[in-house]
């Protein structure tokens, strides 16, 4: 990586840490805030929730032909500024029309960001350095959330709206400086890959690119069943099955969550080297089966009640299992997205791969609060184990279709010596 790549990726780094610090603020207290706080009740709050869901639905699909168009930079800029617009109009909103309108925009800012910070990351690495890049900023992100979050709590007053714009304030002005931070930023002119001019390609061509490319579609397969098996959950079904079956308290549930921040933050770095070297497919297959275990774990939770602090531990431990795994994927499937993109597509295939993201992340907390809500408990932890092993069975799958250098960039030469992978057809790209 050339010096003048290396500082740009620091900075899009840094814009990202404050901006995840910002957004810490607010996120645990959403509902709270729009449900008590402006007193516009549960109903609401839930809505509110839904449109910042429903809008970033809204844009993922146009948001990578934008980037692939545009270039990620102009695009990060415009979600960056509508995200800190709806964050400001959430800490002064009084009424659910505003509260729900806010909430889109910056449910809209947030999503169009999200494969423009990637498209960006991948523009400032390569092959080699981009799992660093992508552990990088997952560490941020949790670690700026985590702090955000510890921060927010101490300021906030529920007798006080005004403590909670000032919240919202925070956020939106971090939404800014990431802009300011990024539009400083100058791209190295080696990442500035020549394409097509835009005249060229029809519109519908880069979804047809990528559907036509099998390993990208097993890969968002595989990726709607990791977000549905486990971001999916936190807040719905396995939050669910911990108060309510293996009878923790809410305090005990933030502990839990606080295990599952500190496991990330703890062991990114120190399972980094290790994860790199392995084939992209088979790390994520041990994901799965370490989620399988953790699954089982909260299981087992549940039915120990004669002995409450074993089933305390073995809740914990669960959301921190599910940490490590959260570790062990974030410098494997990002860039193994981008290194499936074509060039002049990177921002279609990172955008493709933020929306099945979201709708896991819809689907599941439906599906888990169904099952919690008829009280299937059995059937909810069954189908979770079963997704698990799935995750497994999929990327064994999924790795078959894989070139080494897409496999395993940092030990290529040690694939080869074994017998290289199957090479897809679009391998050529």
């Amino acid at each position: 990586m050339t010096t003048e790549m290396g500082t740009a990726l620091r900075r899009i780094q840094l814009g990202n840490a404050l901006s995840a610090f910002g957004n810490g603020f607010t996120v645990p207290f959403l509902f709270v805030y729009v449900a008590q706080v402006r007193g516009l009740g549960a109903g609401t709050a839930g809505v509110v929730l839904s449109a910042f869901a429903v809008a970033a639905l809204a844009v993922l699909p146009f948001t990578g032909r934008a980037i692939d168009r545009s270039g990620p930079l102009p695009v990060l800029l415009a979600g960056s500024v509508a995200a800190a617009f709806g964050a400001m109009g959430l800490g002064l909103a009084t009424s659910a029309v505003a509260a729900v309108a806010a909430s889109a925009v910056m449910g809209a800012g947030i999503a169009i960001m999200q494969p423009a910070l990637a498209t960006l990351i991948v523009w400032c690495s390569t092959p080699k350095t981009r799992s660093r890049a992508f552990a990088t900023q997952f560490f941020l992100n949790n670690l700026g959330l985590g702090i955000g979050g510890l921060i927010g709590g101490l300021m906030v007053d529920t007798s006080r709206p005004g403590s909670f714009t000032v919240l919202f304030t925070v956020e939106a002005t971090m939404f800014l400086v990431l802009a300011a931070v990024v539009a400083s930023v100058r791209l190295p002119r080696a990442t500035l890959r020549p394409g097509p001019a835009p005249t060229a390609e029809k519109p519908a061509n880069g979804w047809r690119t990528l559907l036509a490319d099998k390993a990208m579609v097993r890969l968002c397969v595989l990726g709607a069943v990791l977000f549905f098996a486990c971001y999916g959950q936190f807040e719905s079904g396995l939050a669910a099955f911990a108060t309510q079956v293996t009878r923790i308290s809410p305090s005990t549930l933030g502990i839990a969550l606080a295990a599952n921040t500190a496991m990330i933050v703890a062991a990114q770095f120190l399972i980094l080297r290790t994860v790199e070297r392995r084939r992209r497919s088979r790390v994520i297959a041990a994901v799965g089966a370490l989620w399988a275990v953790a699954w089982l774990g909260a299981g087992a939770s549940g039915l120990v009640h004669s002995a409450h602090a074993v089933a305390t531990a073995l809740l914990i431990s669960t959301y921190a299992i599910f940490g490590l795994g959260e570790a062990m994927l974030s410098p494997t499937v990002a860039p193994l997205v981008a290194d499936l993109a074509p060039p002049r597509l990177v921002g279609q295939y990172n955008s493709a791969f933020a929306l099945v993201k979201q709708l896991a992340l819809a689907v599941g907390p439906a599906v888990g609060g169904l099952l919690a809500g008829a009280g299937l408990y059995g059937a909810y932890i069954t189908m979770l184990v079963a997704c698990s092993l799935g995750i497994t069975w999929l990327s064994l799958r999924l790795g078959r279709l894989l070139a080494p250098a897409q496999d395993c960039p940092a030990g290529r030469s040690s694939i080869v010596a074994r017998g290289p992978a199957r090479v897809p057809a679009a391998a050529g790209r």
